[in-house]
């Protein structure tokens, strides 16, 4: 399984929000991405769901992954509007 399938197959969380926000990051931003976001999506992919529903909704502070939950939110915004 390459890469992008792999983290295809973990974006699905089960939830319409969760999967809305992470398949529309990984399949425009992750892939101009530097290596170092990329790592951090990875990461951000390792967290648990009630976590992952507390950063990406703003309820969850998040150090230093802060920049690229805000970079996942404010992207999937502008995609809705």
């Amino acid at each position: 399984m390459d890469e992008l399938a792999r983290l295809r197959w973990q974006c699905r969380r089960g939830t319409k929000e969760l999967d809305f926000l992470l398949n529309r990051y990984l399949e425009t931003a992750y892939l101009v991405a530097d290596q170092g976001e990329r790592d951090l999506f990875v990461e951000l992919l390792g967290m648990e769901d009630d976590e992952l529903v507390g950063a990406l909704m703003g309820d969850l502070v998040m150090g230093g992954m802060g920049v690229l939950v805000g970079k996942i939110r404010a992207f999937a915004g502008r995609r809705l509007g």
